[in-house]
């Protein structure tokens, strides 16, 4: 094969170089190599054991002069050239850009493929194919262990819990009682394959529940020690009644589940609604950003704050 050199694989190069050491040190099988470092270069490149996954965020400009075909070839030999991986191994994603409140997260393959990555001592099924996301925000890997750190005979709520990762933590953290909330079954299903694939089992005390987290928390009663709420930017779903837009409805539903805090209680609420903005009239702790952001990912994908009782 012959050396790639440009200015895409000399950049990955060099971020190998050093990431591929610091991820195990860490434990870690699933990281980021790329995070669009370079303008010219639009993508972010994920290792998930022996694969690489891809997503693209092209500019309107680059797809309709045709241009971005040509950057997507470059990025495609230097992953090759770098990282000794052929394109059976490589997932090519395209975060397209869309009109605020336009759904992007739909399912378009059926292959799935599936694959087990470890973090920080725990495993996760990851989907390389069928969705733009894998199952795995790694961007919250930091936050879930601080979380892990806290949790030990408290009660954990995880809501919009996706595939149920910072329950998983909660778990290890030996938390006395975990409640899972999505409105998704195939997540939640998900989910709790994570938590076998760890020893853990879902039951009476660690409870996975299909529900609208908004509904849900409107009429939920139990205290919790620790809540974890990290809603979608934006969401509409055939079985929920109302748009839900995180920078207009944050406060109302930051509100209502800081009443289902115990006394001393802690609430982690995130976004990666990156124009976000806090209501005034909310009172956090500290905003936890940059400091939530892991070491490999060099912008700021999502903010975070913390609330206490």
């Amino acid at each position: 094969m012959a050396f790639v050199n440009s200015m895409f694989a000399n950049r990955l190069r060099k971020n190998a170089k050093t990431r591929l050491k610091w991820a195990r040190r860490q434990g870690l099988t699933a990281f980021r190599l790329y995070d669009l470092d370079m303008p010219d270069f639009p993508f972010a490149v994920d290792q998930y054991g022996e694969f690489i996954h891809v997503m693209e965020y092209p500019r309107r400009r680059s797809l309709n002069d045709g241009s971005a075909t040509q950057k997507r070839e470059e990025v495609l030999a230097g992953i090759r050239e770098v990282l000794a991986v052929d394109d059976a191994r490589i997932f090519t994603k395209t975060h397209e850009p869309k009109p605020w409140g336009r759904e992007q997260y739909e399912r378009h393959g059926r292959k799935s493929t599936l694959t087990t990555v470890e973090e920080n001592g725990l495993r996760f099924e990851v989907n390389l194919s069928d969705y733009l996301d894998t199952g795995l925000f790694m961007d919250h890997r930091d936050t879930r262990q601080r979380v892990r750190g806290e949790v030990a005979g408290k009660r954990f709520l995880n809501l919009f819990a996706y595939t149920g990762a910072f329950s998983v933590y909660a778990l290890a953290g030996n938390a006395s009682r975990t409640t899972t909330v999505d409105l998704s079954q195939h997540y939640l299903e998900w989910g709790e394959r994570n938590f076998k694939l760890n020893g853990y089992g879902a039951g009476r005390e660690h409870t996975l529940v299909r529900a609208d987290a908004l509904e849900w928390v409107e009429s939920a009663r139990e205290k919790y020690d620790v809540i974890v709420l990290d809603p979608p930017s934006f969401s509409v779903s055939k079985r929920m009644e109302k748009r839900f837009e995180v920078q207009r409805h944050h406060r109302r539903l930051i509100e209502r589940v800081l009443l289902l805090l115990a006394p001393g209680g802690e609430l982690y609420f995130s976004t990666n609604f990156l124009r976000f903005e806090l209501d005034r009239g909310l009172q956090p702790v500290e905003e936890l950003t940059p400091r939530s952001i892991p070491q490999d990912f060099r912008r700021e994908v999502h903010r975070c704050w913390r609330f206490k009782t």
